[in-house]
């Protein structure tokens, strides 16, 4: 038998040997660039290629279409890697057009290949491995609805890889609330009855101008962004409906919880103020912090330096939320942020030359090879507590 290292180099070898297959995965996905929750194409072909890899898959998992569920194996240790192909909109020429600007397409060939390559050295009674697909990662956040449909209830480790201009083994992102308030009057001609009126839109105005006196006295990892979604209908008619929209970001849940407290006590002074009525929705999903697992971290940066990765960043600044917070409250996580060697951002276009072709070779090899063996790691040291038990 194998001992771990002789395991390690193996994956290694099966990784260089269908970089070919790997690297397909990821022009497939980059070529076909949907929005969240239209991956139809994409999920299909990922589903394909698992199914053809000998993983058992659901389709449309825990009822979102674009998601789904393979697996492979019957061990008692279940790691799970969690591709995401959704892509973004306003690129191209013209700015009409959707691209993987995010590099959504490397994070599914690259936890795919994890997934393949670590099937290819084990047994089925080593480890049961599992790829959930997550949709809508830039838009609805829908990890947040698989975990709260409990897709990771029974999952005891979870491995994803991002592209950046760092190497982040400790990436911060902030909890994020999206909340929508409507304010209602009473309409009235605006010139030969205002008295009749309750004007709607002052209200809202009153909002903002609470949340900006607020503001000043927030701790400076608070961050609130609004925007007036209705104004009224016509400027001689008293605004009788009026809405408003607020993202919510702050260091960690309960800071957020706190935060929308205030926003609702501002909302009610702004109703006291004018006599307007209020209603508020939380109108997207909410998105937690970012709490990596700090014994997956060392197993990863032990791994990635045996790559000859050595340099990391040990924080970054808070700013941006994305779902994989949430799945780190329910089940072990390592999200690693792997630099493409140039200060190109997320989201720019000029990253969309950083996530596929000659330029993602080197990194989509060490991204595989790195969640591989740090998978590996933690089923082999399963095996040696339950070999003590």
């Amino acid at each position: 038998m194998m001992d771990c290292q002789q395991l390690k180099q193996k994956i290694k070898q099966i990784c260089e040997e269908n970089m070919s297959q790997f690297e397909e995965i990821g022009e497939y996905i980059f070529l076909h660039p949907e929005n969240g929750y239209e991956e139809f194409e994409s999920s299909k072909y990922l589903e394909d290629v698992l199914e053809q890899e000998g993983f058992q898959v659901r389709r449309g998992y825990k009822g979102l279409p674009t998601s789904f569920k393979a697996t492979w194996g019957k061990g008692k240790t279940k790691i799970a890697f969690l591709p995401e192909y959704d892509a973004l909109p306003g690129y191209g020429p013209n700015k009409d057009q959707m691209a993987h600007a995010c590099g959504h397409n490397w994070i599914s060939a690259s936890c795919l290949g994890a997934a393949i390559c670590l099937k290819k050295i084990l047994s089925e009674k080593d480890a049961t491995l599992v790829v959930i697909g997550t949709p809508a990662e830039e838009t609805y956040g829908g990890k947040c609805v698989l975990v709260k449909e409990g897709a990771f209830d029974e999952i005891d480790y979870v491995f994803q890889m991002h592209l950046g201009t760092k190497n982040l083994l400790r990436p911060q992102t902030q909890a994020m609330d999206s909340i929508e308030f409507e304010f209602f009057g009473k309409p009235s001609h605006a010139a030969l009855a205002p008295e009749e009126g309750i004007n709607a839109l002052d209200a809202v105005l009153l909002m903002f101008n609470g949340v900006n006196a607020r503001r000043a006295h927030c701790p400076k990892s608070t961050s609130i962004a609004g925007i007036i979604t209705k104004g009224g209908s016509a400027c001689n008619i008293v605004p009788d409906h009026t809405a408003c929209q607020f993202y919510i970001r702050d260091k960690n849940r309960e800071a957020v919880d706190q935060l929308n407290k205030m926003m609702i006590e501002i909302a009610k002074g702004a109703c006291k103020m004018t006599g307007a009525r209020m209603e508020y929705r939380f109108f997207e999903n909410s998105f937690d912090e970012l709490c990596n697992d700090e014994k997956l971290v060392r197993i990863m940066e032990n791994n990635l330096r045996d790559l000859g990765i050595n340099q990391f960043d040990e924080k970054e600044e808070l700013g941006g939320s994305s779902d994989i917070g949430n799945v780190s409250k329910v089940a072990k996580t390592m999200y690693f942020e792997m630099a493409t060697g140039k200060e190109i951002f997320a989201h720019e276009e000029e990253f969309l030359d950083l996530v596929h072709g000659e330029n993602a070779k080197k990194t989509l090899h060490d991204a595989i090879v790195a969640m591989a063996w740090s998978a590996l790691d933690v089923i082999e040291d399963g095996k040696l507590k339950n070999k003590k038990g």
